[in-house]
């Protein structure tokens, strides 16, 4: 199957503030997504810009896939003027994405920001381990899928930074409360998250003091997006590490943080 491909836009819906959805359609049979891989994306033809974009996957629905974006510059802001019918050159599925949780472990899904969209996907895809959803965001404004994920039979704990939507501060403090309540042994706990840097780092720190084991999906700007070019290398256990070939996935004690 097809690495390199064109893919029609289906539609680009604004969701809220300054955050798109935008569906693909490939115009070839390509390797259906896992959650935590992504995609590479030529927003416009010619050299202006020059690199793809990442973009994670958020959904796979009958052949067609969903990106969830956020216009913070010149190719997401031409990405989002993109019209149904328009074509994209596209690269990919790519990276590693989520391991499947072993059987008899309680299921914890972090998010942050636009980590919510490989969060979702892994939910939609484990929907039937009732997973637990902890969201955090830095207004009510910018939420987003909250009724999506309630339509899974998931009800997210959620916090704001500015305590306009469910409890006030740090997503990562609301789960250590819920942990040290919670009596079920956290050898039965797996996490899986995405979101800011500095939200992975305090749950990599949450997940030592606790002895949780878990994945993380990296989110980091790449140029190349196969492993070429090394501009999204990150410092593991294990060596460097390439976020687009070796990840973005990776345990979470795995990663060093500085």
């Amino acid at each position: 199957m097809n690495r390199t491909f064109k893919a029609s836009v289906v539609e680009n819906k604004k969701l809220i503030n300054n955050h798109y959805l935008i569906t693909l359609n490939p115009a070839v049979k390509i390797r259906k997504p896992k959650p935590g891989n992504f995609f590479m994306v030529a927003v416009d033809t010619g050299l202006d810009p020059l690199l793809k974009r990442p973009f994670s996957v958020h959904r796979w629905i009958d052949g067609n896939f969903q990106l969830l974006y956020r216009v913070v510059g010149k190719g997401t802001k031409i990405l989002s003027e993109k019209k149904p019918g328009n074509v994209l050159d596209i690269l990919g599925p790519l990276g590693k994405g989520f391991p499947a949780p072993k059987k008899n472990r309680q299921v914890i899904l972090v998010a942050g920001g636009l980590g919510v969209a490989p969060v979702f996907s892994m939910a939609e895809n484990i929907k039937n381990r009732a997973p637990l959803l902890f969201y955090g965001t830095k207004t009510k404004k910018s939420l987003l899928l909250i009724d999506e994920f309630r339509s899974l039979g998931i009800d997210p704990t959620v916090s704001t930074d500015d305590g306009s939507f469910g409890t006030k501060g740090n997503i990562i403090n609301v789960l250590k409360r819920y942990l040290t309540r919670n009596s079920l042994p956290v050898t039965r706990y797996v996490l899986y998250a995405c979101g800011p840097e500095v939200m992975l780092h305090a749950l990599s720190h949450l997940a030592t003091e606790y002895k949780l084991k878990g994945y993380i999906a990296m989110e980091q700007n790449m140029a190349c997006g196969i492993g070429t070019c090394l501009g999204c290398v990150v410092k593991t256990r294990k060596g460097h590490k390439r976020v687009c070939k070796e990840g973005p996935v990776f345990p979470i004690e795995e990663i060093v943080w500085d």
